[in-house]
């Protein structure tokens, strides 16, 4: 075989729709998804209802790939059969509208020269995730025909564009082919795509990517989604290299976080990186995409710090960019955020973004996020128990129900749980006869203390719960999670317990917006949403006690209305002034208002307007 030959498998495998359920409120999420804009966009958005890729005259570029891959794993998680139904017409067309030599995106042959390949790469992800669920064999050969046409193309028509800042993505159904069917094109093809892309190596060898001085800049280097989805480019390509999985990734974080992070562990982007300040955001689709990531890591490199992250942009940024009905999202939500609106065009906080990138909407700015943030419920799901060589490892302490066999024997792993909204998740291991298999536990990193069973567990680490099992065997695991402050840019502070970062709600002025622009209909509960503060936000930290009060979680489990948990502390008001529904930047010695108030925060991703970083003024 020829130089860089296939090194390393991933250390873990996320399982499939088949072997994993969601239940609980991880279940109830996936419904809500359902029932809102992932669930109807095929019945009411053009660009996927009238797509090129089957047969219309909209788009045919990123969006209908982009929903798919999480519309495919919903319906399958679900076991939704109208879904399924759905989701298996557009892989029908699909797979019926690809040419002859293997070609599959919608485009004539005269237009291929122009076409950016990206949504090659992303389709041929989502026709690998569909055979995982659907077991469909007409995947892998129509996955084979056009990758072996892409080494074609390629050769001839370098990549450019977002095929050259994402072609590590194209790793994903690679390498999936190659594990069924190895041959050397397919290597050559790596190679290839490596080679023609842009090398994140080396840009975070020199650049420290701080947020550009002058506004309306763009770039593909530090494109916020590109960021995102590069971290796991490195671990993608060492099943080639044999280079350390983790090693890139970790640098490449603590780079990007050094200037443009977020108390939620995530990190600033309106388009592209745009530093600490708490009025920057971050796009929706960098949400989706680090939580892949993330995932993709974690498999690949056994890292829990991975694994913590993932929970960090899962229970804070991912509920927070979307109504709790998730018909809604925005293109960008902000770490303090007592509006979302229309800003005039003089005033718009982004260095990239229109004024309408906070709204709540159908396709606020622009209709990436409209199509992407599907993924990100369902593949989270998915990696909450992963499959190794050694046994099973439970990551992530969310109600599911895993049904893997083991030596030839079924094994099912259950976690009962209400995490991260509680302390504490029961595990539950039944075995069909006598099994042999490793069963380890994550411990969250951010607990302060663990204890599985009667044994105490180190945060951060995995603890072996056993290795041989018969019959039902019953294992509580309990956290300590205690409320702290993190200190944050700017002299101001932020709340955290456990994975959760805790917000200041902001009550919210409701006003629905329906209009048509450009062919495409808002219309409720499909519609645009103007939030304006209903409510005092202007305050400041003066207390660090805190008092942990748990409530039922609702059926709309992140919901701003009844939050599953909330912190009840004293807080004081300050003189902070609003500039056209932003608050100004953090106050030097702001005036003190008035008296300590008792006040209640509640999770971050239990709101649609908050204050989060704030100053810390005096303690009582």
């Amino acid at each position: 075989m020829r130089k860089g030959e296939w090194k390393s498998k991933p250390k873990l495998k996320s399982l499939t729709t088949r072997q994993l359920k969601p239940e609980g409120w991880l279940k109830r999420q996936l419904e809500i998804q359902a029932e809102g804009l992932s669930g109807h966009l095929d019945l009411i958005w053009p660009d996927i209802r009238e797509s090129k890729w089957i047969g219309g005259d909209k788009d045919g570029w990123e969006r209908v790939p982009y929903w798919l891959d999480g519309f495919i794993p919903l319906a399958f998680l679900l076991d939704d059969e109208d879904l399924k139904r759905r989701a298996k017409r557009y892989v029908d067309a699909i797979l019926a509208g690809q040419e002859e030599d293997g070609w599959i995106c919608p485009c004539t042959k005269e237009e291929r020269e122009k076409y950016d390949v990206w949504p090659a790469f992303l389709i041929c992800k989502v026709l690998v995730l569909y055979e995982e669920c659907a077991q469909d064999g007409r995947i892998e050969e129509a996955v084979y025909r056009a990758l072996w046409q892409l080494l074609s193309h390629i050769s001839s028509h370098t990549l450019f564009n977002w095929a050259a800042a994402r072609w590590y993505e194209c790793l994903i159904p690679l390498w999936w082919l190659y594990e069924r069917r190895p041959e050397e094109w397919m290597l050559d093809l790596a190679v290839l795509l490596e080679a023609e892309g842009i090398d994140y190596a080396k840009l975070y060898e020199r650049f420290d990517f701080e947020r550009p001085k002058q506004r309306r800049y763009w770039t593909q280097i530090n494109h916020v989604v590109n960021t995102a989805m590069a971290l796991k480019s490195r671990a993608l390509m060492s099943r080639m290299t044999g280079e350390d999985p983790d090693a890139f990734a970790l640098h490449m974080y603590q780079t990007v976080m050094k200037h443009n992070s977020m108390p939620t562990g995530h990190f600033t982007g309106d388009e592209c990186l745009s530093g600490d300040e708490p009025t920057q955001g971050s796009e929706c689709c960098s949400v989706a995409e680090a939580m892949y990531s993330c995932e993709v890591l974690l498999a690949e490199s056994g890292n829990g710090f991975w694994a913590d992250l993932l929970e960090k942009e899962a229970f804070n940024c991912l509920p927070a960019t979307t109504t709790a009905d998730m018909w809604a999202h925005q293109y960008v939500q902000m770490t303090n955020q007592i509006s979302a609106r229309k800003f005039p065009e003089d005033s718009v906080p982004f260095n990239s973004n229109s004024g309408e990138a906070n709204m709540f909407g159908l396709e606020p700015n622009f209709g990436c996020c409209t199509a992407n943030f599907n993924q990100a419920w369902p593949k989270f799901a998915l990696s909450a128990i992963m499959e190794g060589e050694e046994g099973i490892t439970v990551n992530l302490l969310v109600p599911c129900t895993a049904h893997v066999e083991w030596g030839g024997k079924k094994l099912q792993v259950r976690i009962i749980s209400e995490y991260p909204f509680r302390d504490e998740a029961m595990l539950e291991i039944t075995a069909d006869g006598p099994v042999d298999c490793a069963v380890a536990i994550r411990i969250p990193g951010t607990a302060e203390k663990a204890w599985v069973g009667d044994a105490e567990a180190t945060p951060g680490s995995c603890f072996l719960a056993g290795e041989s099992w018969e019959g039902t065997v019953r294992i509580p695991v309990r956290l300590e999670m205690e409320a702290r402050f993190i200190d944050r840019p700017h002299g101001t502070k932020a709340l955290v317990r456990g994975p959760l970062v805790f917000s200041l709600p902001v009550k919210a002025a409701v006003k629905k917006l329906e209009y048509t622009r450009d062919g495409v209909e808002r219309k409720a509960p499909y519609c645009d949403y103007k939030m304006l503060p209903d409510s005092r936000w202007n305050y400041a930290f003066c207390s660090s006690h805190f008092e942990t009060e748990f409530g039922r979680i609702s059926d709309y489990p992140f919901s701003p209305q009844n939050p599953p948990v909330r912190l009840k502390t004293r807080m004081v008001p300050i003189a902070w002034e609003e500039r056209d529904g932003i608050c100004a930047a953090v106050p030097k010695d702001a005036a003190v208002l008035g008296e300590p108030e008792e006040v209640r925060l509640q999770p971050y991703g239990c709101t649609d307007l908050r204050m989060t970083e704030m100053p810390w003024v005096l303690d009582t």
